[in-house]
């Protein structure tokens, strides 16, 4: 057998809807877990808008929030995902993702009242310890809710909790921020995590029967013969590139996006709050309008993207193309460095804000082919693990070290350039990454139909 796209293989026909579960049940189900990943970007991304605020009031460099944003919350995520998922493989899983967005609600409220950097940091830690249990186990779950053929919509619909997430962290965040303080945001946005975590341990279904459970814990293959079988997927290992080279980029640019327009567009922003003050008498500042926009640019757009690439694979594999799990976040992955040139050059702050939109649609469009192809590469059993092992890469160096990378990169152009142009370059040199993104992609493309099992 060769490594080529048109080899003709068998790929196992898709295993039927779990029984007992009707086509409300499964609805009830994708929702909540949509509302419960889209509260874990909300706690997740909400320091982004509050950067600025809180460099100021903390007196931090900008490295410090790099690590802010991504090393604190990453060194924790990424080591806790694979043994929580070890345990999604045997355990409940609801209560697994319910316990989970319950704890990083509550460390998110603790991070408005941290007094300085280390305390800052260690919360932020304390909410990634919390949210390692939610991806692994929720895509599991389904996977088990749904067919391969309509997989990729599914985790699609999933994966919208990102930019919607990002928008109501950015729009009440900032809203929040420029009337009560940073401090209070943090509290405020902790709180529906608690009441979700709650309402989804008492409702959520769990497919799995307790016969089956039980059963399960004996079937399901241990942590050698799991890392065994993944490693001789090529497929999945291109994939877990690609994501690691998405994540750097996409957590780089969101985590200083906001910084860059409060610096190097003030000006543009307050002439664009107060022409909103003159026409519908709303008073904004520039950080609340600022985070308002963004949070409507990267949550429309981000939606879009995550349904056209969900949808788009669909239809493709639904036709017999299971490249396109691979081609099609291929594309999208070459188109953003220049969609990011373009943004990031202009001067103009109306024409940055618009152009802003086309990166986040590009940058969201992998989220449900990549997802649908890694839960479709292993066996049922294997799932939350690959999940695990995929993520435990992409968190700990793209969100760990992306943000931490452009905040050291700022720090040293900013002595030459001042601190409005280093984060501008900072952003820029980064987003070359994406194309070592659309290599992998193209690479995964080789193996894909082989590798698939499931």
């Amino acid at each position: 057998m060769t490594d080529d796209a048109t080899t003709t293989v068998s790929v196992p026909q898709p295993k039927p809807q779990p029984k007992g579960m009707t086509i409300h049940h499964r609805r009830y189900a994708l929702t909540m877990l949509f509302l419960i990943y889209m509260l874990n970007f909300v706690d997740r991304q909400i320091v982004n808008i509050l950067a600025e605020p809180i460099k100021r009031e903390l007196g931090l460099m900008d490295w410090q929030l790099g690590s802010l944003t991504g090393l604190s919350f990453a060194i924790f995520y990424a080591t806790l995902a694979l043994p929580i998922a070890r345990w999604a493989e045997r355990a409940n899983r609801v209560r697994i993702v319910a316990l989970s967005a319950i704890t990083w609600s509550l460390f998110t409220a603790v991070c408005g009242v941290a007094q300085n950097f280390t305390q800052l940091f260690l919360a932020r830690v304390g909410v990634g310890v919390g949210e390692a249990g939610c991806t692994p186990a929720s895509q599991s779950l389904i996977s088990d809710y749904t067919t391969r053929e309509k997989r990729a919509s599914a985790l699609a619909f999933f994966s919208m909790g990102i930019p919607a997430g990002s928008l109501v962290g950015m729009v009440v965040g900032g809203l929040i921020a420029d009337s009560l303080g940073w401090r209070a945001s943090f509290a405020l946005v902790g709180v529906p995590g608690i009441a979700l975590g709650l309402l989804a341990y008492f409702t959520l279904p769990e497919p799995r029967t307790s016969s089956v459970a039980a059963s399960g814990a004996q079937s399901t293959p241990s942590l050698r013969e799991a890392l065994s079988e993944l490693g001789g997927k090529r497929t999945y290992i291109w994939l877990t590139v690609a994501m690691v080279a998405m994540s750097f980029g996409i957590y780089s640019n969101l985590a200083f996006q906001s910084s860059h327009f409060l610096r190097n567009h003030a000006e543009g922003l307050g002439v664009l709050a107060a022409r909103l003050h003159d026409l519908t008498g709303i008073q904004l500042g520039p950080t609340g309008f600022l985070g308002t926009v963004l949070g409507l640019i990267v949550g429309i757009c981000g939606a879009a993207g995550t349904w056209l690439g969900g949808r788009a694979t669909d239809r493709a594999v639904a036709r017999g193309s299971l490249n396109a799990y691979a081609t099609i976040p291929a594309a999208a992955a070459l188109c953003l460095p220049f969609a990011l040139f373009a943004t990031y050059l202009t001067s103009n702050t109306v024409a940055a804000l618009c152009l802003m939109g086309l990166p986040m649609l590009l940058q969201s469009i992998y989220y449900g082919p990549i997802f649908a192809a890694v839960q479709s590469l292993v066996r049922p059993r294997t799932r939350a693990t690959a999940t695990a092992i995929f993520l435990f890469f992409a968190n700990l160096i793209g969100l760990g070290l992306g943000p931490l990378s452009v905040g050291l990169i700022s720090d040293v152009l900013a002595r030459s350039m001042g601190s409005g142009d280093g984060i501008r370059w900072a952003l820029i040199s980064t987003s070359l990454v994406y194309v070592l993104a659309a290599m992998a992609f193209m690479a995964a493309r080789k193996t894909i139909r082989r590798d698939i099992v499931s």
